[in-house]
């Protein structure tokens, strides 16, 4: 089948979560995307476990569908390489801190230089202006800055941190949107532009009903556990043996499962349960008698008559009950591929389910620098000049 982005060409210099996320994405999307990684140790994911026969299963995880290179870009014969591939690159995506790129050469100005039409991403803690700029941050210092982690966990507990690295991840999507805006400007236009992500930013712009809240009445969200700031009973709740979500969010729903499941009929015209904002101030009294009438029979009887009675509602999966979900698998979600290293292998599949343009599972993770020589070539280097850049370190061999 044929893939959107085929024809487009991406440099990436990004490693750890949030470049790669965003490229690998990309190139499942069609586009041939070169990973560039530092000499001699490659992404610092290598570096991370767990390993099947010395290979990181989380380098495989994100890398997936690109080819790599293995540059030492502190010669001048790995800029050289590098500036090559520039001039045949629609994107180049790197995640340094500002003033690093422009200290290594290779800054926007600098490549914009080289291509004009250049789609320039940069992907940072907390972007390339303002007081924090020059801060190293991970993900966990975007989660505590941008307010996150002191909404998330149980009232009147320690803050949580969210159970993912989502601000990275946040930031590859708005990287990914980003990207494709400007490249579309691009086919209309003709120029490129720079791009400045962050990922502070990103995580924080998908807080929009904690910023309405915040703005409309001056509320500071809190640790509500799985409670809905608004909306009641819409959390997790205790059965005979273990947890279930209940989602009865608007009155409609609040009616049919007051009859049909717990059978409460006298719910409905209690007064702390009248409207949806009542019950949301009456979520904990709520709760109590909820979980009372819960308890009488296990997880699997309630999700039954929830279904039946049409409430929204599902488990609270361990992530090995997740992996081995019949809807899961039935959507295509878990893949299975062969690795040329590490061997027989499962992944993550496509959440978009494309009806013309899939995404589609290519090839495997790069080995460290495993396309320096076809790569070279492309580029017109000969024999002897791709041995000569391997042995002056330029690259491995």
């Amino acid at each position: 089948m044929e893939q959107a982005l085929k024809g487009m060409k991406v440099l990436d210099l990004s490693q750890v979560l949030a470049g790669p996320y965003c490229t690998m994405v990309l190139a499942d999307m069609g586009a041939d995307v070169i990973k560039v990684e530092k000499y001699p140790t490659g992404d610092d994911t290598r570096s991370m476990g767990p390993y099947i026969n010395e290979e990181s299963y989380m380098y495989m995880m994100v890398n997936r569908n690109k080819r790599g290179i293995c540059l030492n870009l502190k010669t001048e014969l790995g800029l050289e390489v590098l500036y090559k591939l520039i001039k045949e690159a629609d994107v180049f995506i790197e995640n340094y801190r500002p003033g690093v790129t422009k200290k290594l050469g290779i800054d926007y100005d600098t490549l914009k230089a080289i291509n004009p039409a250049l789609i320039y991403c940069s992907i940072s803690g907390y972007g390339q202006t303002g007081p924090y700029k020059d801060k190293g941050g991970y993900d966990i210092m975007a989660q505590g800055l941008s307010g996150l982690i002191n909404m998330t966990g149980e009232k009147g507990g320690k803050p949580v941190k969210v159970g993912i690295a989502i601000h990275d991840i946040a930031a590859a999507q708005t990287a990914i949107q980003s990207i494709l805006s400007a490249y579309i400007y691009r086919l209309k236009k003709g120029t490129g532009q720079y791009i400045d992500v962050s990922l502070v930013d990103s995580g924080l712009a998908w807080t929009v009903w904690e910023a309405a809240a915040y703005f409309g009445k001056g509320e500071v969200p809190q640790r509500n556990g799985t409670a809905h700031r608004v909306s009641a009973p819409y959390q997790g709740y205790k059965t005979q043996d273990g947890f279930i979500l209940i989602g009865a969010g608007n009155q409609k729903l609040w009616e049919k499962f007051c009859l049909h499941v717990v059978r409460k009929p006298e719910w409905l015209t209690d007064e702390r349960f009248l409207t949806n904002s009542i019950r949301a101030i009456n979520a904990s009294q709520l709760e109590v008698e909820i979980e009372e009438v819960l308890s009488s029979h296990p997880s699997s009887y309630w999700l039954e008559l929830l279904d039946a009675g049409g409430v929204p509602s599902g488990p609270i999966y361990s992530y090995d009950q997740t992996l081995n979900d019949e809807h899961i698998l039935s959507r295509d979600m878990i893949l299975d591929y062969e690795h040329p290293v590490a061997g027989a292998m499962k992944t993550l599949g496509f959440p978009a389910k494309f009806s013309k343009t899939p995404g589609q599972f290519r090839t495997a993770a790069p080995l460290l620098g495993q396309h320096n020589k076809e790569i070279l070539t492309e580029l017109g280097y000969t024999e002897d000049e791709v041995q000569t850049l391997m042995s002056d370190k330029v690259m491995n061999g």
